[in-house]
């Protein structure tokens, strides 16, 4: 039974490497032909009455830990100079603007099919934020394909998307009222994790720096894992450390213009971080392919084809395309190929997983969860089939 598992495992990786190389030729996206394969793994499994155990109490687990390592790994690759302040500055409007519009729209239209108390608005947020954020998990690894503008802006863009709406989430989670005491709290609890991410920055850079054990990247990366961990548990936003210390690792050249950056052994450092940064890379893969494999393995057809969510799905997914097109138009960007790389994924589902059952809305189930999911990632496989036939035609 051991081998047999461990045989399946092997094999269906193998597959999702197979889907991640021909990603860039077929602008398929990844995430849609993992899931078809956790899916049809489900089925096989049921077919040949092959006993499998719950494994739905792995699902976050497993995407908190991808939902880090993509962070890290995306912004590692980011480049700070004065010459993309421009693309700094559109990137986190975009960001939170669709995010905040898209969460009063949605959470009015969840109101409007069930409605409630005039003041019992909270739940009715909970539910609409996670359908408003962009998952990085699913945009960064899909623009790989696009130009160096593109792809900086999409992870510039997921990368805030993910921050700004799980401290939004966490807001409205964690208070039952809201006031002056409320506000002032929320600001002390943001700068306290400025702090401590400063703080774990520099003493992980310094650590990367310092260690001469052969094994040093597994232990750098538990500690950021782990420092997360901490931040998650006390309700701090964690991704803000996770940001920070990959754009600090990522431009070691702007920070060694600085007094104390000068004392930095630059060019050992810098080596240190291309081998971290290639190993969260493989990471990252295994985590992610694994998360939605599973996911896609806990999907039952019935949930993937209710009729009962798929008109309210088809709206919520209508109200985001729109506000996306609106805000681009707003900004001045070109619609395509960026209207397109809005998928939803691996945060909303760790998002709705946190609401309590107290906080649930009618309607806003499984289904209607999954469905959405799909449409975003199918949309985003037009676009970027629709980039590979033009660039094709242009060429």
């Amino acid at each position: 039974m051991t081998a047999a598992v461990i045989i399946t495992i092997c094999i269906l990786l193998l597959i999702a490497y197979l889907f991640d190389v021909t990603a860039r030729s077929t602008r398929i996206p990844s995430v849609i032909l993992l899931l078809v394969l956790g899916w049809l793994s489900q089925n096989a499994a049921t077919f040949f009455s092959i006993p499998v155990p719950d494994l739905s109490g792995a699902l976050p687990v497993l995407g908190t830990i991808g939902l880090i390592l993509i962070v890290l790994e995306g912004t590692i690759e980011l480049e700070l100079n004065p010459e993309k302040k421009k693309t700094i500055i559109l990137s986190q409007i975009m960001a939170a603007a669709p995010m905040l519009a898209g969460t009063a729209l949605i959470a009015w239209l969840l109101w409007s099919y069930h409605p409630g108390p005039p003041h019992h608005w909270r739940p009715y947020v909970l539910n609409a934020i996670p359908f408003c954020i962009i998952s990085s998990a699913i945009a960064i690894p899909s623009s790989r394909g696009l130009g160096a503008s593109n792809r900086e802006f999409v992870i510039y863009e997921s990368s805030t998307s993910d921050v700004l709406g799980i401290l939004l989430f966490n807001f409205i989670l964690v208070n039952d009222s809201f006031g002056l005491h409320t506000y002032a709290a929320f600001g002390g609890e943001f700068l306290l994790m400025m702090a401590v991410s400063l703080a774990a920055t520099i003493g992980l850079t310094y650590l990367l720096g310092r260690i001469r054990h052969p094994i040093k990247y597994g232990p750098i990366i538990i500690m950021v894992i782990l420092i997360y961990g901490i931040s998650k548990a006390y309700h701090l936003p964690g991704l803000i450390f996770i940001m920070l210390f990959g754009l600090f690792l990522g431009n070691l050249k702007q920070v060694k213009k600085l007094r104390w950056g000068k004392k930095m052994n630059y060019e050992k450092l810098n080596q240190e971080v291309h081998r971290l940064s290639e190993l969260l890379a493989e990471a990252a893969f295994l985590i992610r392919s694994l998360f939605f494999i599973l996911f896609g393995f806990l999907i039952q057809t019935r949930e993937l084809l209710n009729p009962d969510s798929l008109v309210l799905a088809v709206v919520i997914s209508g109200i985001l395309i729109l506000l996306r097109l609106a805000f681009l138009r707003l900004a001045g960007l070109p619609a395509a190929p960026l209207l397109y790389l809005s998928p939803r994924g691996l945060i909303t589902i760790l998002l709705f997983l946190s609401i309590e059952p107290a906080d649930f809305v009618p309607g806003v189930d499984r289904s209607l969860i999954i469905q959405v999911i799909m449409i975003s990632a199918l949309f985003m496989m037009t676009g970027l089939l629709q980039a590979k036939n033009d660039s094709g035609t242009t060429a």
